[in-house]
Parts: structure tokens; sequence; C-alpha cells
């Protein structure tokens, strides 16, 4: 039953890895690749699209749990797999109307994918083995930075412009990766716990398959309002509200490592022919930033000497660090020029090194944001959990749908200093949550 669970979860995460593969490369270069479509009829951007499925995944959170309740994990990830392929699947063949309609569709299979993660994860695990499950998962996901990203570099290495045959060669590459990690929730087995649930529920049962999904669905229903009414419950609670601006921040700081970052490396002049090659070993880079981090984060935190203040403190200086050199090594520019490279020149001379250390802080600085808030969020809210977790994910997505949508019209140093001032507000609010904790007996109730 151990080998049938553990073999579950690994195959999990491998399904993840490959479609996050490609939709996290795809995410990386999407700007400058419909910066170079030589059609004059495609008026789709790239900050757009992202910015589309981050809302659309912000609120569809909200009904994926009734979903995933009716038609069960297994079903509901290869659905959502699906729907990241058909997305990846519009590059081949870019067209205005299927760019945006899809970007609609990824964000409600996201919403899906993800609650399906959770529910099949913890179905699959034990109070003794959920960490290393949890662990095994992240790990193969983290992974998912790197490959696409490879392929990046060594296909784009020493171009200026994107043809139209190399975007389809790797697109069509991205999405032959994409089906097989949905292919793969087909080799899913059933838990233990899952057989006996279904077994139960037919031997008790004589009536008809109708009636007994149509039974299913009415309980996902009302569990599904209760959770809602309890989110709106804790959105009232003073820690939810100190901690929205750090959640706030998390998103802005997504969409600009995740998306924005890669383009403004891609539209650097001074970088020449290597310029398109550096979006991919910019996101292998901060990769490496996540995993780092998250490891290194994850042994600290097991030291009583090393507290949740501390790592976010960290998370701030390094973030900033960061944002400072982005300042002085690329062009202001560069966010938002779309037929050409940047125009304007940094105050230093650009540098592939810079640019590259500040990936891994970016990358650095995200882990330790993220890692924070959902070990205080599950410690204050430990009853509470799933309700207070949507909560972060929801003011999260929301945030950074607006960063997308913001990205390709403001200059760069604008788009640094709202994140430094939102960063260092976020910052502080977190430091008071954590006071309050380390002083208060009854949490859920400040």
């Amino acid at each position: 039953m151990a080998d049938r669970r553990t073999f579950n979860v690994v195959i999990l995460g491998l399904g993840f890895l490959f479609i996050f593969t490609a939709f996290t490369t795809c995410g990386n270069v999407e700007q400058t690749v419909v910066k170079s479509l030589q059609n004059n009829t495609f008026t789709g951007s790239g900050y757009h699209s992202l910015g589309i499925i981050y809302g659309v995944f912000s609120f569809a959170n909200l009904l994926a749990p009734t979903v995933v309740a009716v038609i069960g994990p297994k079903c509901t990830m290869f659905l959502s797999g699906l729907l990241y392929s058909g997305y990846i699947a519009v590059f081949i063949i870019p067209s205005t109307w299927s760019f945006y309609l899809t970007s609609v569709l990824i964000g409600i299979g996201a919403a899906m994918l993800w609650t399906a993660q959770g529910h099949f994860l913890v179905e699959n695990s034990e109070a003794s083995t959920i960490n290393r499950n949890t662990g095994v998962f992240w790990a193969l996901l983290q992974c998912s930075m790197l490959f696409g990203n490879l392929y990046i570099y060594f296909d784009w290495n020493g171009k200026t412009e994107i043809s139209d045959s190399s975007r389809k060669n790797i697109f069509v590459s991205l999405l032959v990766t994409s089906v097989l990690g949905t292919l793969s929730f087909l080799v899913l087995r059933k838990s233990h716990h899952a057989e006996e649930l279904l077994s139960e529920e037919e031997g008790q049962s004589l009536l008809s398959p109708r009636t007994m999904y149509k039974q299913r669905a009415n309980s996902a229903v009302e569990d599904a309002k209760l959770e809602f009414r309890t989110m709106l419950q804790l959105l009232k609670t003073k820690t939810i509200l100190l901690l929205s601006p750090c959640m706030a921040y998390s998103g802005l700081e997504l969409s600009f490592y995740s998306g924005v970052y890669g383009t403004c490396i891609g539209a650097t002049a001074q970088f020449g022919e290597s310029a398109k090659g550096l979006i991919g070993i910019s996101g292998i880079v901060v990769g490496i930033g996540e995993i780092v981090g998250g490891g290194l984060f994850g042994l600290l935190c097991k030291n009583n000497r090393f507290r949740r203040t501390s790592v976010v403190f960290l998370g701030m200086v390094v973030h900033f660090v960061a944002f400072y050199l982005i300042f002085l090594n690329i062009p202001d520019d560069a966010p938002v020029v779309f037929y050409t490279s940047s125009q304007s020149k940094p105050y230093l001379s650009p540098s592939v090194s810079i640019a590259l250390l500040c990936s891994f802080l970016l990358g650095l600085g995200d882990s330790c944001f993220n890692t924070q808030l959902y070990s205080i969020l599950g410690c204050v809210y430990a009853e509470q959990s799933a309700p207070a977790f949507a909560i972060f994910k929801f003011i999260q997505s929301v945030f950074a749908a607006v960063a997308f949508f913001y990205s390709g019209y403001i200059l760069l140093k604008w788009q640094l200093l709202l994140m430094v001032i939102l960063g260092f507000t976020g910052t502080l609010c977190f430091f008071v949550v954590e006071r309050v904790q380390n002083l208060s007996v009854d949490l859920p109730e400040y």
C-alpha cells in the first residue's frame, strides 16, 4: 500500500514537472515571442495574457473545490492538463482570439489543477509521510524551471530575431512535453483510502450513478459555501489584513521574475546577439535560487534560533539589492519597447554577470517570502488552513494579474519603486503579526 502511494506521489510530481516545464518556459519567453511575430494581424500581448491567466485563476479558485469533489482529482488534473496543452499549442499558429480565449481557459484549468493536486497529495499521504511526499513533489516541480529554459538558451543564443520556424520548433517541443505530463495523470492509481470511500458509498446506496453524482455535487456545493463564508470571516481578522501587503507584494514580484525580467534582458540592446539566449539562462538561475532558498530555509527554520522574521528580512534585503542592481544594469524602457530593442542607456554598462546575479537573487528572495507566508498561515490558522491559503492565493494572483497588465506601459524604474514600497510595507506588517503571535495565546481571534 505504501508503494502505491509513493508511486502516485512520484507520478504526480513528474506530471507537474512536464506540464510546468512547458508553461514556465512559455511564460518566461512569450512576450519576447509575441514581439518577434511576423504577423500583422496578431495584436495580442504576452503581458495581458499572463494578467488574464492570474486574474481568472484568482476567482476560479472559489469554484475549483466543487469541481474536484464531483469528478475527482485524477479526472480534474487530466482535463486541466489538456487546457495547459491547448495554451501552448496556440503559439504554433498564433491568432489573437485563440490566444486570449486559451488564457481564460488556462486560468480556470490552473485553479482546478492546483486544488486537485492538494487533494490528491493529502489522499496519498499519512501524518508520518506528508512532509516527505510534499518535499518530493516540490523538488520535482522546481526542476521545471531548468530544462525548458536550457533549451531556449541553446536554440536562441546568438539570434537577434526569433524566426517562425524556430518558434514552431520550440512550442511543438513544449506541447509534446505538456501532453506527456497530462497523459501521466492517467497512470495514477486509486489510493486505498479512496477505494474504501468508494466501496462504502456504493455498498450503502442502491441509487443510480446519476443520483449518486447529484448527491455528491450537492454536498460539494454546501462545503464550498461553508468555506467561502469562512474566508469572508477570516478576511475581517487583523492578522489577514496585516499580512495582505506581504501577500500582495509576493504577487508583484511573482509577475516580475516570471515574465517581466526575462523580457527586459531579451530587449537589452547592449547584450547584442546573446540577449535572447540569456532569457533562458535567466530562467534557469531564477529556478536555482528558488531551489536553494526552499531547501536552505526549510533546514534553518527547524532551528529555533532562526525565526520567520529573520528569513523575511533576508528576503527583503536580497530583493532590494536585486532591484537596485537591475535599476543600474537594465535600460529603463526595456519592459515597454515592442518592435525594437531598448533605446535608452542604463547607468552602468550592462553586465551579463550582474543580470544573472539578479536572477538568482529574485528566486532566492521569492522563496523567502513564500515559505514564511505558508509557515505563518499554517501556524496561526492551523484549524482553518484551507480557507487561509485560499485567501493568500487569491490576493497574490490578483496583484500578479494587475502587475502583468501595467508592465507593458510603465518604465522599469517605476515598477521597481512600487515593489520596494510594497515590499517594505509588507515586511513591516509581517513583523507585527509575528510579534503578536509571540505575545498572544489565542492567535485566531487576533
